[in-house]
């Protein structure tokens, strides 16, 4: 059953509103959470303008603090600045004192105020408090109620005004940890994160689905893909491969129509062929009887090239795991066996850079042996096909064919040089094209189909097909993908 909402057209959408109502509910929390702090401290800064009037005038304190008198002992301790030999002090307290002077009208009349704070957690720093011109002492207490509402810190607080006896203020119910607001900003900071990081796993990875049939479709060929591919993903991109998997389909039947038809027509003319040898036989003019057989041979010839080919595009052969020296040995081997002039060229070592070190001023290196196997991901057929295609157009257009090989991790170059061709780098390059042949093969054997199916085979593995100019002729360079 095909989902309705597993489509761009919804999943985008909702993509969008789901991303605005994370940023909505964000920036609500944030602001929410601002809101209750600038009240809590609103609050405890009135606490402490309320805190220091009631000192002054004996009035009540404000709701939530209790002004506690110490005991004797204690009322000694604190006189003689003992903070830490007083009851109920929290062990190896911070200590700080907030010195308050009197409020700059009430000079002669106003008392100073020392207030001493007893953290288990901290000390509070003084430097940040705010200050103005004409700041009232009460302003002034206000302000380090608030500071101490800011830190979750539970202190023991003491105060003393002019020449009154030390007092204890009790105001958890002000500054305490129990007392704040919940903090939820960090929350709704982790909630954003987490929310856009799904959201954005969500748009990456309907983005992956798509590159990546796009990289599958892209190398089904080199790496021998399947006959179809699973519609899996949006509404789109199932569709998408859906057209694909059918064209493929009709590109695979039309192919085997045309082999199947050449096939056909392959064997349909070896009859008539045949016979055509047999009565040119019969023919006592030797020159006009070679011309008979030369002609024949070239029908039946050019017939297996385009079949060659045709087979090459319909990509029928598996890839497997192969050994290319191996595979390049034997071939070589057996041109040797029947006298033909090709050679193989041993590999050469290949020295890769080591890294810097501390402890030496030159950069080190190591040598990998040209003993070694290079093992790749190909059809052996296909490159057996294509590494005597191009011996055999070195022999024909030179003297001899000399093969080696180059590799590392990435890719394999299967060179072949020529030995006395009289032709460029640039002209073979021209002659890729099916059934394009030079002007000087007028004398060669050949139908021009040899280095197209050469390209073909290089191009089923991630390669190419190139041709260098050398010394004595010109070097084929066939390079293909090792994986």
């Amino acid at each position: 059953m095909i989902n309705p909402f597993n489509s761009l057209r919804r999943i985008v959408p909702t993509l969008v509103l789901a991303g605005l109502l994370v940023g909505a509910g964000t920036v609500w929390v944030l602001n929410k959470s601002n809101t209750d702090w600038r009240a809590f401290g609103t609050k405890a800064y009135d606490s402490g303008i309320t805190l220091y009037y009631a000192l002054q005038n004996g009035t009540a304190p404000p709701a939530g603090i209790n002004i506690i008198p110490l005991t004797a002992a204690d009322q000694s301790h604190a006189k003689a600045a003992s903070f830490r030999q007083i009851a109920d002090v929290p062990a190896a307290p911070h200590i700080t004192i907030v010195p308050i002077a009197p409020d700059p009208a009430n000079q002669l009349t106003g008392a100073s105020v020392t207030m001493v704070i007893l953290s288990p957690d901290l000390k509070y720093g003084l430097a940040d408090l705010p200050y103005r011109n004409g700041q009232t002492a009460a302003e002034t207490m206000g302000a380090i109620v608030r500071k101490l509402a800011t830190f979750c810190s539970d202190p023991y607080v003491l105060l003393n005004m002019g020449d009154a006896p030390w007092v204890q203020v009790e105001g958890s119910a002000i500054w305490g940890c129990d007392a704040s607001p919940a903090d939820r900003r960090v929350l709704a900071v982790l909630l954003a994160i987490v929310s856009v990081g799904i959201l954005m796993t969500v748009a990456l990875n309907l983005q992956n689905s798509f590159l990546s049939f796009a990289d599958q479709l892209r190398n089904r060929r080199r790496i021998g893909g399947p006959a179809r591919y699973d519609a899996i993903g949006p509404l789109e991109l199932e569709s998408i491969i859906t057209a694909v998997n059918n064209y493929l389909e009709i590109e695979r039947e039309q192919l085997a129509g045309r082999a199947a038809v050449l096939s056909g027509v392959s064997h349909d003319l070896g009859t008539p062929a045949t016979r055509l040898r047999l009565r040119a036989a019969l023919i006592e003019d030797t020159e006009l009887r070679q011309k008979f057989q030369t002609d024949i041979d070239s029908m039946t010839g050019i017939i297996e090239s385009v079949l060659t080919y045709t087979h090459a595009e319909l990509d029928a052969e598996r890839s497997k795991k192969l050994s290319l020296t191996s595979l390049i040995d034997s071939i070589v081997a057996n041109y040797q066996d029947i006298g033909r002039p090709v050679t193989l060229r041993p590999t050469p070592d290949v020295i890769v850079q080591g890294g810097q070190s501390i402890f030496m001023s030159r950069q080190g290196h190591g040598i990998v042996s040209n003993d070694r196997d290079t093992v790749v991901f190909g059809r052996p057929i296909s490159l057996e096909r294509a590494i005597t295609n191009l011996i055999e157009n070195a022999l024909k257009y030179g003297r001899r064919a000399t093969v080696s090989l180059e590799a590392d991790a990435q890719s394999a170059t299967i060179i072949v040089e020529d030995e006395g061709s009289e032709s460029s780098a640039a002209e073979i390059e021209d002659l890729l094209a099916p059934f394009k042949r030079g002007q000087n093969t007028t004398t060669i054997d050949g139908h021009g189909l040899g280095l197209t199916i050469v390209a073909t085979i290089a191009k089923l593995h991630g390669g190419h097909l190139s041709f260098v100019d050398t010394a004595s002729g010109v070097s084929a360079r066939l390079t293909i993908q090792r994986s």
